[in-house]
């Protein structure tokens, strides 16, 4: 069947599976039909600061634009606000984080406009004030999920989340962290006016008291999700000792029975605080994060994932109290788990990754790093009858690891051969040789970060067609293996060569020349590669997007 043959509703929804990425863009290039019905199934938009120019054309183009993302624009909002609030476009969503200001009149014309918009981000801006707040709330009125974490400087007070919470009765999804004046009274006003509230996230704002959280729990026991961590400060007496948990907080928790997500990172916890949790979600918790707590042990931790079968996302980075027999005693638990960290647990070995790739049949997500990874452990690391192999697992990071060797690391691929994300950042008992061998092993890795590894060489001389993305800074290679690397990983759209100081511009015109796909290119602190040639790149490789130059300069085409 010819193109122009298949229908077009068939296309679009072929289309639709390969995201909004560069694969959509590729496509776009095939035919002016592709092109067309590509422009149809595009809904999201990133905009950098060369793309200004050609806003007003991009916005005729893309009609179905549902996301358009400021995160990476430096530029004036103002006008670019009204431009989108001009077009004929029906906004789903608007992301406006990293900005100086909040573009008051850009937002008012928007909001005038784009009365359906859900969710509205508005994370780290240099400055946040109760005007801002009391802005967005009279234009976005049926604003489901608002973002206004960390500002760089919070003025923003308990006047404008009261006014923004009597308004927004739509809100379903709150982030309000790092805004250090809201106290209770916020939190409760919030809990309730907003009675479609579900999930709810202030962290760092430690004017929000224990108490004050029980009573936003008691009046909103139907929320999924809550975030917040409990400061850990310390009570004058003797050996100075940490102030307890409120108890009225613990008996509070009992109330969550549809709590889906909890995430305490940073907190001062302890096991009493984690039973009535157990108790409560055993039905619905999927998500549990307890990175960087103290004070509870793994009785508590035992408890809670016995009774929360449904687990799929644990995150217990730097609970230094487990062992490699704690987690095959916690792994029976795990049938449902997709995603662990353990980062930080310092006396876990290969026996650990060993005991997850072979007791949790579902797990894609593996982060162990500055571990113990690297030491054989208890288990007969040397009779692989005793593994599993698990095609499962589709990302690890190993990172921060000096034990790591080669030996270890062609182990753990043997078994995961499906890799398609493996990051070794600072990994320095890795050879490049090794590399070569896994990347022979696990076809299908398209995702390498081989940062800070002091790898010299890396001679490949096999075809590694799906690797998209390659990070080798800080590495010592020269430009023999950037010449093998653009022979045979000839599909790359990222690579990041910063601070490679042996690499010179013949190297680089290589990958240029080769990897005709590239799409972002870091050479900073390149020493020996010429800025004349790299500002003449855009003319030689036009599929680029971003280069870092070697003195630091950020160019988007």
């Amino acid at each position: 069947m010819l193109v122009k043959e298949f229908p077009q509703d068939c296309w679009e929804s072929v289309f639709k599976f390969l995201g909004q990425g560069h694969d959509l863009e590729s496509v776009s290039m095939v035919c002016k039909k592709f092109l067309s019905i590509t422009n149809q199934v595009k809904s999201s938009l990133t905009l950098h600061d060369p793309v200004v120019l050609f806003v007003p054309r991009l916005l005729l183009r893309f009609l179905r634009l549902k996301v358009i993302d400021f995160s990476h624009f430096n530029g004036e909002l103002e006008g670019l606000l009204h431009q989108i609030s001009q077009s004929e476009l029906d906004l789903d969503l608007v992301n406006l984080s990293n900005q100086r200001t909040l573009p008051v009149d850009g937002l008012r014309e928007l909001g005038s406009k784009m009365i359906n918009l859900r969710v509205l981000i508005c994370s780290n801006i240099g400055c946040l004030r109760d005007s801002h707040l009391v802005v967005i709330s009279y234009c976005f009125p049926f604003l489901e999920e608002l973002d206004i974490s960390f500002p760089l400087d919070s003025q923003a007070s308990d006047f404008g989340l009261l006014r923004l919470s009597s308004m927004l009765e739509n809100l379903r999804k709150i982030d309000f962290s790092g805004n250090h004046l809201i106290t209770d009274k916020s939190l409760l006003s919030l809990c309730e006016n907003c009675r479609s509230l579900e999930e709810i996230s202030f962290f760092k704002c430690f004017k929000i008291s224990q108490v004050g959280i029980a009573s936003a729990i008691r009046m909103r026991p139907s929320l999924a999700s809550i975030s917040f961590n409990i400061e850990k400060k310390r009570i004058h007496g003797p050996g100075l000792t940490p102030s307890p948990i409120n108890l009225d907080l613990i008996d509070s928790f009992v109330r969550l029975k549809r709590l889906t997500a909890i995430d305490l990172s940073n907190s001062f916890i302890s096991d009493e605080l984690l039973i009535p949790v157990a108790n409560s979600a055993v039905d619905f918790l999927k998500k549990l994060v307890l990175q960087d707590c103290c004070n509870f042990t793994f009785s508590g931790i035992f408890y809670l994932l016995s009774k929360c079968p449904y687990v799929q996302c644990l995150d217990l980075r730097k609970a230094d109290f487990l062992t490699d027999k704690c987690i095959n005693k916690l792994s029976i638990f795990l049938l449902n788990l997709t995603s662990i960290n353990l980062s930080g647990c310092c006396q876990l070995t290969n026996s650990t990754f060993f005991i997850l790739t072979r007791n949790c049949p579902l797990l894609s997500e593996i982060k162990m790093e500055r571990t113990y990874i690297g030491v054989q452990g208890e288990e007969n690391s040397n009779s692989m009858s005793d593994f599993v192999v698990n095609l499962q697992v589709k990302a690890v990071y190993f990172g921060d690891n000096i034990l790591l060797n080669d030996a270890s690391l062609i182990k753990f691929s043997s078994i995961c051969s499906s890799l398609q994300l493996l990051d070794l950042t600072a990994c320095e008992g890795i050879s490049g040789q090794c590399i070569v061998e896994v990347m022979k092993i696990c076809y299908e890795i398209r995702h390498l970060n081989l940062s800070y590894t002091g790898i010299e060489k890396f001679e490949i001389h096999f075809e590694v067609s799906k690797l998209k993305v390659l990070n080798l800074s800080g590495s010592r290679i020269e430009d023999e293996s950037l010449s093998l690397i653009s022979k045979w990983c000839s599909g790359l759209l990222f690579l990041d060569i910063q601070n490679c100081w042996f690499v010179t511009t013949k190297g680089v015109k290589e990958i240029i020349e080769n990897c005709i796909q590239l799409k972002e290119l870091n050479l900073r602190n390149c020493r020996l590669v010429d800025g004349d040639f790299v500002c003449g790149l855009i003319c030689t490789r036009t599929s680029l997007r971003k280069i870092i130059t070697p003195s630091g300069v950020d160019f988007y085409y």
